[in-house]
This record gives structure tokens, C-alpha cells and sequence, in this order.
């Protein structure tokens, strides 16, 4: 088997506030529209004017602490559906989403990535004061009007802790908004730590979680013990349901990078449960006020509860559920089939205006 690092694993989605092919490329930026039949012609052509950059756009930000660069970059262009992804952690990168590039382009579906600040080929102000959801979400509206993405196009889909970012976003934001999606996140943090100590720590042999307690109660959280002790006992049973040896190279580039500084701020070091900025976080009680389409996305063995992913979709005025019977929290890699099935389905109906609040995909 090959070996996982201890500071990848340490990494490796936390308390499950982080995240998100094997399958052979047939479809990349650049190809001809051969490649993707009924996928139209101007899905390959670049909006760039001069020198072509495959799409790459850095963007400046202001903040409180001065301005700094981030990183995106587009991928198709499809002027009614353009959905900006919000990778987890925090402090991953945009990279584990490339499995998107297997099925949404022959969808015609436009996305793009996005290193949030901290992140992968983004600026890090290396300033724990500047990891805070507040500055993250007028960070998400600064990249939305850099990209000119509208109500009429921009669909926010956020993962792990990059659904807790784009659920902020929509709350303060929505109007900008054609859909969101909020994938493998729930809406409580309180609530999260609560299932991962009734529900998921209990599912683990007695001696491994007693000596998994042991470590966190003594707060040896560098010791390699503890890793050794979650990866086959947690992370292969509820993060990404594959045989550690095989997890997919762009989810392991992308643990490898994350940002450690930002992760242990806002999540806290420990796997069962929140313990930094985000301890409190719970926005349950808000999901009523919001009118945009809403897809809330879990897995059967995720991390987080399926069935509050169910709540979210019957709490929200407009909302679907999608419960991967294979998935866990990484689902759009143990469970492709259902995730993109259900993904392109909800993208397609709202554009269409077909879309049937209530139902599961």
C-alpha cells in the first residue's frame, strides 16, 4: 500500500469540514466539438481577446489587510450556466475538483475554478486574523463581479467547508444567484459534531476508538498514532470509501497543499468535531429565506448526516436532495454515476424552469 504522509493525512477533510477519476479524459478545453456531440460549438470557443490563456484569470481582492491576488480559471463557456466551485477544507485547493472536467463538458456546462485566498495558487497573506467567514463571502462577491456572473448565469456549488461558504454567500447574496449548490456540508456545525460522536465514532471497534480518545484527550494530535489509528477506520469508511492505495492522484495533490494555518484556524485540530471559528456555526433556522433553487448533496456513508441534507432541501424554499447510495463525503468520486447524474439534472432543469421543488434526484 502506498504510504500516506502524516501531513497529508492530518489534512485529509478533518472534522469533515473539508472537501471533493480515474475514468480516461474525453473532453478537455481545447478539443473539437467531435468529442462531445450536441455539446454546441461555442462551448469551445475562448472568450479572451490577444494572447489565449486557457482561460486563467487572476483577480485582485481587497481586504481589510490590503489587496492580494486570486486564482481562477475557466473551463468551457456556456453564456446560462457558469458554476463557480468552492473547494473545502478549509485550505485545499481547486485541484480535486478536475474530475468535473469528465462529465460537465460534454454536459455543455461551463465551471470554474477557484483558489480562495490561502489556497493552492492563490496569494496567502500568511494572517490568521484574515481567516474569517465574513471577509471569505465579500471575497466570493469580489470574484463574482470580476467574472461578470449574474442571476442570469452563476451557479455557486460549494463542497465541505466550501458549502458552509457558499451558504453564507447565498444568504447575504442570493439575488446574484441562479442556483447554489451545498455538497456533503451540513448546515450546523454544533449538529455535525454531535453526529460524529453519536453515529460515526460508535460504528469504530471500541479499542480503536477508545485509544482515538485517548490521543485527542491528551491533545497529541501530531502523534503519527492518531493518523495511523483514522485512516483506515475512518477516512476509508466515511471521507472516500476506496482503498487508501487508490484514492485518485488530484484529491492527494490537493490534500498535500492544503494550507495547515488556515485549517486548524477555522476547523480546529481535532476529527471528531469544530473546535476553532467555525464551533458555532449554525444556520438551520435561516435555510427558510432562501428563494433561490437550492441541491443539497450527501452520501450514505458521508461524514455528514444524510438526512440533514434531506432537511435542507425541505427546509428551503426551493430545494432538491441527492443522497449518493454509494458516496461518502468525497461523492463525486466513490459514487460518479449518481453525483453527476443529479449535479447535471438540477443544473439543467433550473436553466430550463422545470425544476420540481421537494423531489430527490
Amino acid at each position: 500500500m502506498k504510504k500516506i504522509s502524516s501531513v497529508l493525512a492530518a489534512t485529509l477533510l478533518g472534522a469533515a469540514l473539508f472537501t471533493g477519476c480515474n475514468t480516461p479524459d474525453t473532453t478537455t478545453a481545447g478539443a473539437s466539438t467531435t468529442a462531445s456531440a450536441g455539446v454546441p460549438a461555442s462551448y469551445f470557443e475562448p472568450t479572451e481577446t490577444g494572447v489565449q490563456d486557457g482561460g486563467v484569470r487572476v483577480i485582485p481582492i481587497t481586504t481589510p489587510k490590503g489587496k492580494f491576488n486570486v486564482w481562477t480559471k475557466r473551463f468551457g463557456n456556456n453564456p446560462k450556466i457558469k458554476v463557480l466551485l468552492l473547494n473545502g477544507g478549509p485550505g485545499a485547493t481547486h485541484e480535486y475538483f478536475e474530475c468535473m472536467e469528465n462529465f460537465l463538458p460534454r454536459e455543455g456546462i461551463e465551471f470554474i475554478y477557484y483558489d480562495q485566498l490561502g489556497c493552492g495558487l492563490s496569494d496567502n497573506p500568511k494572517d490568521t486574523a484574515m481567516w474569517s467567514l465574513p471577509r471569505y463571502v465579500e471575497e466570493v462577491e469580489q470574484v463574482r463581479q470580476a467574472l461578470n456572473l449574474t442571476k442570469d448565469n452563476f451557479y455557486l456549488l460549494g463542497h465541505s467547508w466550501g458549502g458552509i461558504l457558499a451558504a453564507e454567500y447565498a444568504f447575504k447574496y442570493q439575488q446574484h444567484l441562479k442556483g447554489l449548490i451545498i455538497s456533503n456540508m451540513m448546515m450546523s456545525c454544533p449538529a455535525y459534531g454531535r453526529y460524529a460522536d453519536e453515529v460515526l465514532a460508535k460504528q469504530m471497534k471500541p479499542e480503536v476508538l477508545a485509544e482515538i480518545r485517548a490521543i485527542e484527550a491528551k491533545k497529541d494530535f501530531a502523534n503519527p498514532r492518531y493518523m495511523e489509528l483514522l485512516m483506515p477506520n475512518f477516512y476509508a469508511e466515511h471521507v472516500l470509501r476506496l482503498p487508501l492505495d487508490q484514492w485518485p492522484e488530484p484529491v492527494n495533490r490537493a490534500l498535500g497543499k492544503t494550507n495547515q494555518s488556515l485549517y486548524v484556524t477555522m476547523q480546529g485540530p481535532s476529527e471528531f468535531g469544530v473546535s476553532g471559528k467555525l464551533e458555532n456555526w449554525d444556520r438551520v433556522a435561516d435555510l427558510p429565506k432562501l428563494s433561490v433553487p437550492v441541491l443539497s448533496i450527501g452520501g450514505k456513508y458521508d461524514t455528514m448526516d444524510p438526512e440533514h441534507m434531506r432537511m435542507i432541501a425541505a427546509k428551503v424554499q426551493n430545494g432538491n436532495s441527492l443522497i449518493c447510495p454509494q458516496g461518502s463525503h468525497m461523492s463525486l468520486y466513490d459514487d460518479q454515476q449518481t453525483y453527476f447524474t443529479g449535479l447535471i439534472k438540477f443544473l439543467k432543469s433550473v436553466d430550463a424552469g422545470t425544476l420540481k421543488p421537494g423531489a430527490e434526484l
